[in-house]
């Protein structure tokens, strides 16, 4: 890879979750596949529809045959309440503030190594995509590559996708991910900025490059 893409930098910039252009794609779509767009979905769930949210699904999906996702997507939208994946610009206003809500209360001393381990990603490519959710903090590159998930107050589990060609071993365990075909495979303890260490930044490289 070229050289400027390994630049370091100590700047912690968030990116739009991946998923955010799916639903992009879907609302452009929507007209087309369910004779209403957007807006005219809104207006009648409002006007027609239960204002029960649980009854309100159901509805959308017993008399308009909507698909789960969909309906539930509408059915909480209806209420003019944007959600996270509506736009890059939504997701961005709200992603700092789901990692400060992540790191409240008992696990607030966990933030400097949460953050310490996102900088160490920098590190390893500026191209590296820092997406946050409501529990977990997923890298990408052209797929999730690793994710931080602060699991207890003195511990956070750093999640690596590195398949079943890397062993197991006592430092880098075992998430179950191989089973349930999940990407994230082996994942490391991180309690202190010690574990951020020469081997833990060449297995987060080793992720990266997975991902070409």
């Amino acid at each position: 890879m070229p050289q400027s893409s390994k630049a370091k930098s100590s700047a912690i910039v968030y990116s739009p979750h991946p998923s955010i252009l799916m639903v992009v794609k879907w609302v452009s779509e929507l007209k087309e596949k369910t004779g209403r767009d957007l807006d005219e979905w809104f207006a009648y769930i409002r006007k027609s529809g239960p204002d029960d949210l649980p009854a309100r699904r159901q509805w959308l999906k017993e008399k308009h045959k909507l698909g789960t996702n969909t309906a539930w997507w509408l059915a909480e939208r209806a209420d003019g309440q944007p959600t996270w994946d509506e736009s890059p610009e939504q997701y961005l206003a709200i992603a700092a503030t789901y990692v400060d809500e992540m790191f409240r209360g008992s696990k607030t001393a966990m933030r400097p190594l949460g953050d310490a381990l996102m900088r160490l990603a920098r590190e390893v490519s500026t191209d590296i995509k820092l997406c946050p959710c409501k529990t977990i903090i997923p890298f990408y590159r052209n797929h999730v590559i690793a994710e931080i998930k602060p699991s207890t107050k003195t511990r956070i589990d750093f999640g690596l996708a590195l398949g079943k060609d890397v062993k197991f071993t006592s430092r880098f365990k075992d998430t179950g991910g191989l089973q349930k075909k999940d990407r994230i495979t082996h994942k490391v303890e991180v309690t202190s900025l010690a574990d951020l260490d020469a081997e833990l930044k060449a297995w987060l490289n080793k992720a990266y490059d997975r991902d070409e």
